[in-house]
């Protein structure tokens, strides 16, 4: 397991439709392991492969201990109700909006052994599988508010970034040194 950098907004990845993935093996189980390492230590609550550079249909969500899942090309069965609360992302650092999702999920996913589960989810955990999935789909969170709250959250993003270059955050030095 190792830390993987994240790729932040402006990182051509994070607009790709991720590739399928046809066989769950070693390599793949590295990336999931990769995923929560990073995830975990960036305090997210989910984190997709093209997040970390790689397009191909697989992302982690952990909600809590009893949450915690892989989901190798996942698909969304069923949505019911429809909640708006405030999302972030960590490809998108420190910028948070509103944004309506369905209040109940059920996905169908592999997971790292490469057998299909449904997984029913509500609250955050219905959130954050909407938000992977589509991560997957080359789709940000703020691309799910209205235009104006758009345009404003980007120029807070540019702002923030005043003066940095590049879209990626390196996350393995950052790990060495807390080590």
């Amino acid at each position: 397991m190792s830390l993987r950098n994240i790729h932040l907004l402006g990182s051509p990845v994070l607009r790709q439709r991720a590739a399928e993935i046809a066989t769950v093996d070693d390599e793949v189980r590295a990336v999931i392991a990769d995923l929560f390492e990073t995830m975990r230590f960036s305090k997210g609550v989910g984190l997709a492969a093209n997040q970390v550079g790689i397009a191909r249909r697989v992302a982690v969500v952990e909600t809590d201990e009893q949450h915690a899942y892989a989901l190798v090309n996942p698909v969304l069965v069923e949505r019911a109700g429809s909640v708006k609360d405030e999302e972030g992302c960590l490809s998108i650092p420190d910028i948070f909006g509103d944004v309506e999702r369905a209040e109940r999920v059920v996905v169908e996913a592999g997971d790292e052994h490469g057998k299909r589960r449904r997984i029913e989810g509500t609250g955050l955990l219905a959130r954050a599988m909407q938000h992977e999935i589509d991560h997957l789909d080359g789709i940000l969170f703020i691309d799910r508010v209205g235009p104006l709250k758009r345009r404003r959250l980007i120029k807070e993003w540019e702002k923030s970034r005043k003066g940095q270059t590049g879209y990626i955050k390196e996350l393995a030095a950052e790990g060495a040194a807390q080590s």
